[in-house]
């Protein structure tokens, strides 16, 4: 049975089989943003280098004994970070810090769980189809390498320096929001696999307009790790002069002078500024564009979405930088970027032409 959309075109009615997989997907990609937000706090409450094991599975458990609370906190004690940072600590103080690094590799695991269980009981059912399979196992092998990447920038901070490597980081957080965003973009495929009104020609302008808008966020956000990586946050904490300056005059001040884009604190907060500022500008066009063009279906509520969330990440940005990126507001933008991807991610299905999933 089917009726009819607005625009003319058949829409079928019938139960969609694929729901259930859709919805398993979004509550994977709930839970990969809450462990974003996760990681977001662990950083910034300079949690992240309390746990020098790195023990999948078996390391679910926290220590249960005395013993082995001294244990780990020993392993601790031969780390620069409590060498250089930590060295008044005891062993209640190493426990606040550990909880939030036990926590956050927790989550990570229990991903782990809810994609792989749910996956193999679908296969199993043989509800997923040969054109599904691969990309869910893809996403599966993309998860366990994200656990790798994890440890490969935590490893960066517990040999001379007690900082991670602020490129590790963003490879860490890049490779969370490609896997949130594959994600979402299938599960919407699943909910929806034929457009709901429609689609004209001049749609294709506004996906190339989108992609350039995605591959901006992108970028804003690898620039928002460095800033992260490097503490540059906690440095010009004013808007939008930077200590008096459009452009303070710190931002060359390494040679060779290449190095100063991804290496200079001051050069790379203003760059990523720019970006944000820059990537602002280009969603909110779109979103103009889209809603200007009166597409049939639901562009017009996802490109209205997206023009409202940019300005939101862009408010919470400069607030995370006023308030000398105080926790909850920090934690808050990193989750304002996901978000932008999603509604771009959104933005961009909806504009798909007929009959392409």
């Amino acid at each position: 049975m089917t009726a009819f959309a607005s625009d003319g075109l058949a829409a079928d009615t019938r139960p969609n089989p694929n729901r259930p997989i859709a919805v398993w997907l979004l509550i994977c990609a709930a839970m990969v943003l809450a462990m974003a937000v996760i990681g977001a706090i662990t950083r910034l409450t300079e949690s992240g280098l309390s746990m020098v094991e790195w023990k999948p599975l078996i390391g679910i458990l926290p220590p249960l004994s005395s013993a082995e609370w001294n244990r780990v906190f020993d392993l601790y004690k031969a780390t620069p970070e409590f060498r250089i940072y930590n060295s008044h600590m005891d062993l209640a103080g190493f426990q606040s810090i550990f909880w939030w690094e036990w926590f956050h590799r927790l989550w990570g695991q229990l991903i782990g769980f809810v994609f792989l269980i749910p996956f193999l009981r679908f296969w199993m059912q043989g509800r997923i189809s040969s054109a599904l399979w691969p990309k869910l196992a893809g996403l599966f092998l993309l998860g366990g390498l994200q656990g790798g990447i994890g440890w490969f920038m935590v490893k960066s901070g517990l040999v001379d320096s007690p900082n991670v490597s602020h490129y590790r980081l963003a490879l860490h957080l890049g490779t969370a929001i490609l896997i949130y965003a594959l994600l979402l973009r299938t599960a919407l495929g699943l909910l929806d696999p034929l457009p709901l009104a429609g689609w004209r020609p001049e749609s294709a302008s506004f996906r190339r307009h989108t992609r350039w808008a995605l591959g901006l966020v992108a970028v804003t956000i690898v620039w928002g790790a460095f800033v992260a990586g490097s503490d540059a946050g906690f440095a010009y904490n004013s808007f939008p002069l930077m200590n008096g300056h459009w452009i303070p005059p710190e931002v060359d001040t390494l040679t060779p002078w290449w190095l100063n884009p991804v290496e200079n604190t001051a050069a790379i907060q203003l760059i990523h500024r720019a970006l944000a500022i820059l990537t602002g500008v280009v969603v909110l066009v779109l979103a103009a564009r889209v809603l200007n063009a009166r597409l049939p279906g639901r562009a017009g509520r996802a490109a209205l979405a997206s023009g409202a969330m940019v300005l939101l990440q862009i408010a919470m940005g400069i607030a995370t930088l006023l308030t000398v990126v105080w926790v909850p507001i920090a934690a808050a933008h990193q989750a304002g970027a996901i978000l932008v991807v999603s509604m771009l991610v959104w933005l961009l299905f909806e504009l798909r032409p007929i009959g392409r999933e």
